[in-house]
């Protein structure tokens, strides 16, 4: 029994002591919550006097702003204020001088006025004086005023027709025996203030090079590198003995720097195969062909002539690579173009439209597409086409005559190309068949179907056909050949033998990725 109530006072004294200690703590943590919650408050104050604080100052801040807006907006209303007031003063004045001026004005109408009526009086007074002398005279002479006025008028045209016979006849004999004289002094102070040079193009070019090694490298395993790089360009490679060079053979000056830069961008290089050369050929003719609009920006930049759609800009460019008569083009219509300038000032006409129509008038020798039209008509198709003036393109089509002179520009476009062809020296007409003999031997060629390239080579002793490998077969290439060269036999006259050689390809090309 005892150890039972001394477990139970145990157990009870923990209860107690269990409730003391749960009873210190509830208060200990109701103080630290108050503690809290006064730190809390106390930082609330805080903060909101803070943002109170900040809140001020952004006002103050905005006010100011505000403010200095306003102030601003009102000087510039005061100084507009004072321009307006300016301005009023100043038309003000000037209202004074015209109210001064209509007053002057209005004093000088009432004087004109008075005078007007002393003219009309004293003309009323000649008019009576007048029919009072007409009326004596008529009963003096027995004839009426209408009758002397009809005699009088017959006497004077009788006069006036025969006085005018003879200065016309003499105007028409001063006429013939000067304009000859005139005309030829024009053309020679025409001659006179206009240079030109007259290098005659051939059909060679020179590459120079560093060392002979290089005509090796040029040339290739088994003459390969030399071959693509014919077949890209169309021209003749000829390599020889001669020292430090390499000589490029082709009627076409356009395909003869194609090569000649190739094979500088080669050489510089150092990388020589085929795939390199087809890739080089194929970015220099993009390169010439920029070329050409460059040549011709600076051509019409050169000669003052603004306006020119770019289309012909590109053709006038693309003559520094075409010759007439051995003559380059672009020379010469750049000389044709000063020549009627110079000869439209003389005459007193339009010397800029006459230059236009001077630099334009061979522009049908340079299309993309050749026609079989004449280059005259060719040339006035493409000018109407681009938007130029009726007289330039009625220049171009008549300097051949192949249609009617209609303005005064046409005449001296013909004249002007006729004495730029006639220089001594400046054509060469068996440059120019020669030339023609070879186009028109590609152009054969090219006729024939699958077929890519044509190009005559050798002087026109070879002709090179490239086929497409998918359109043509190889029985069938030497069908071709065969073909071409009996048509070369039958439409063509030439001298000697031309070889033709047939070339199909084929080429295999996959991407590794």
């Amino acid at each position: 029994m005892n150890i039972l109530f001394i477990i139970i006072g145990v157990v009870v004294g923990l209860l107690i002591g269990g409730l003391i200690t749960a009873t210190l703590l509830r208060k200990s943590v109701e103080k630290k919550a108050e503690r809290i919650l006064r730190d809390a408050e106390s930082e609330a104050e805080v903060t909101k006097k803070e943002k109170m604080l900040q809140a001020k100052e952004k006002f103050l801040q905005l006010k100011s702003e505000h403010e200095q807006v306003i102030n601003e907006r009102n000087n510039n209303v005061l100084k507009s204020e004072n321009r307006i007031k300016q301005k009023e003063g100043v038309v003000s004045q000037k209202i004074e001088e015209l109210n001064r001026k209509e007053k002057e004005l209005s004093t000088v109408r009432e004087n004109l006025n008075t005078q007007l009526d002393l003219l009309n009086k004293k003309q009323s007074d000649l008019e009576q004086i007048k029919a009072q002398h007409a009326e004596k005279l008529e009963v003096i002479s027995g004839m009426s005023a209408l009758e002397a006025k009809a005699q009088l008028v017959d006497m004077m045209k009788s006069k006036a027709t025969t006085e005018a016979a003879n200065n016309i006849r003499e105007i028409i004999e001063e006429a013939r025996d000067t304009a000859n004289l005139e005309a030829k002094k024009i053309v020679i102070k025409t001659l006179q203030r206009t240079a030109a040079e007259h290098a005659i193009e051939n059909s060679v070019s020179i590459f120079n090079i560093e060392n002979d090694e290089i005509k090796g490298r040029i040339i290739g395993r088994e003459g390969r590198n030399i071959r693509a790089l014919e077949a890209a360009t169309g021209v003749e490679i000829i390599i020889d003995d001669t020292p430090d060079a390499i000589i490029i053979s082709g009627f076409d000056p356009v395909r003869r720097e194609i090569a000649r830069l190739s094979l500088h961008q080669l050489v510089t290089d150092g990388r020589i195969h085929p795939a390199r050369i087809e890739e080089v050929v194929a970015k220099v003719k993009k390169q010439i062909e920029q070329d050409i609009i460059e040549v011709g920006k600076r051509t019409t930049i050169d000669l003052g002539i603004h306006g020119l759609h770019h289309e012909l800009v590109r053709l006038v460019g693309k003559m520094k690579y075409r010759s007439s008569y051995g003559q380059n083009l672009l020379q010469h219509s750049r000389e044709v173009a000063n020549l009627c300038a110079t000869m439209a000032a003389e005459l007193g006409l339009n010397a800029k439209l006459a230059k236009r129509a001077g630099l334009l008038h061979d522009i049908g020798k340079v299309p993309d597409n050749e026609p079989d039209l004449p280059h005259a008509i060719l040339g006035m198709n493409l000018a109407e086409k681009f938007k130029e003036k009726s007289e330039v393109s009625n220049a171009i089509g008549s300097h051949h005559e192949e249609v009617e002179m209609a303005t005064l520009i046409a005449p001296i476009v013909q004249i002007c190309d006729a004495i730029s062809g006639a220089r001594p020296g400046a054509r060469r007409e068996i440059v120019e068949s020669y030339i023609n003999r070879l186009k028109d031997l590609e152009q054969l060629a090219l006729s024939y179907p699958g077929v890519v390239k044509t190009y005559a080579i050798q002087a026109g002793r070879e002709l090179r056909v490239i086929v497409g490998a998918e359109k043509v077969t190889d029985n069938e290439a030497n069908t071709l050949a065969s073909e071409i060269s009996a048509k070369i036999q039958t439409e063509m006259t030439y001298p000697g033998q031309i070889k033709i050689t047939v070339i199909r390809e084929t080429r295999a090309i996959s991407y590794a990725k």
